[in-house]
């Protein structure tokens, strides 16, 4: 396991080399001149010029490249062009309001999906199963930008039950009286897709010989679907869910902009819209570090659900 574990994280580092110097060719030979950008269309060559002076960008591409290179090992991502705030500050004072609402997503997401598909597998063929996988289909062809128009209008100005908009300093308060309308409409979306990629999963462990023998063995079809047919569709499952996970530390930006919420996802948003480099380069970065550290996350956890398995 050590070994393994070692192997894993001395792979990540080309990957991790790869990813920065993508990311910087791209921000630096293809993007625009965040100069212009920043001084604005009444600026002349001299407020243009001195700009990229104070910003670093009249130097030479390799010196910028060890900049940034630096940035990334001391965790040191400098200041917003835009607002002149750390942006290291600026990801840890977002981050808790970006947590505060994805996390019961994903958790709510994952737990009754689960459950549903299980079920709906269990029937597999019937009238229920037919009618919960039309509904889903339904529910996947709609954009999320409706369910957040009818969502606010239905029960925020009609019923009244949630506020529109809105954030504190409470974290209490903002998942007791902020967050349940969002979350709420999230969970709507994502549990369609959700339930209908577990439900495959399911019915492809049923199919298998090892479920036969248990059932010719004279097995109760419920010790056979929780015993044994979702032990062993954990490992996709747990797949699944790894890929959704570095979301949670991202946010999401249609959520957090129409709802009010200053998490991280709103503040990328708004620095794409402002060509703040710096933040757009820290969140590339640090989304590719996660996305690399949660995957390894997630094949250590296929050893603990399935000891079969062998990590090489």
């Amino acid at each position: 396991m050590l070994a393994y574990l070692i192997r894993r994280l001395w792979q990540m580092v080309p990957t991790l080399i790869g990813v920065i110097l993508l990311v910087f060719v791209l921000f630096k030979f293809f993007g625009s001149d965040p100069a212009v950008l920043l001084a604005g269309q009444n600026a002349n060559q001299a407020q243009i010029a001195a700009i990229r002076q104070q910003l670093g960008l009249d130097e030479p591409w390799w010196f910028q490249l060890w900049i940034f290179v630096k940035q990334i090992v001391t965790f040191d991502w400098g200041k917003s062009w835009a607002t002149n705030e750390q942006v290291s500050h600026l990801f840890a004072s977002r981050m808790p309001a970006t947590l505060t609402v994805m996390t019961p997503i994903l958790l709510l997401d994952t737990l009754l999906a689960v459950p549903i598909a299980l079920g709906v597998a269990y029937v597999r063929g019937s009238l229920t199963d037919r009618t919960i996988m039309v509904v889903t289909t339904v529910a996947l062809s709609i954009s999320f930008l409706v369910y957040v128009i009818l969502g606010q209008y239905v029960f925020g100005f009609q019923l009244g039950w949630f506020p529109v908009q809105g954030w504190s300093d409470s974290t209490l308060t903002n998942l007791l009286v902020f967050c349940p309308l969002p979350v709420m409409l999230a969970v709507a979306v994502g549990l369609s897709p959700q339930t209908r990629l577990y439900r495959s999963f399911f019915l492809d462990e049923l199919g298998q010989d090892y479920v036969r023998t248990a059932r010719a063995k004279g097995l109760g079809e419920g010790t056979v679907l929780f015993k044994h047919v979702l032990r062993n569709a954990l490992i996709p499952i747990l797949t699944n869910v790894g890929l959704a996970l570095p979301g949670i530390f991202v946010g999401s930006f249609l959520i957090e902009v129409f709802f009010s919420i200053p998490g991280l996802g709103r503040e990328v948003l708004l620095a794409v819209n402002r060509s703040d480099y710096p933040v757009i380069q820290a969140a590339t970065v640090y989304l590719a570090v996660l996305t690399m550290l949660i995957n390894l996350g997630t094949d250590l956890m296929y050893k603990v659900v399935d000891p079969r398995v062998v990590l090489k």
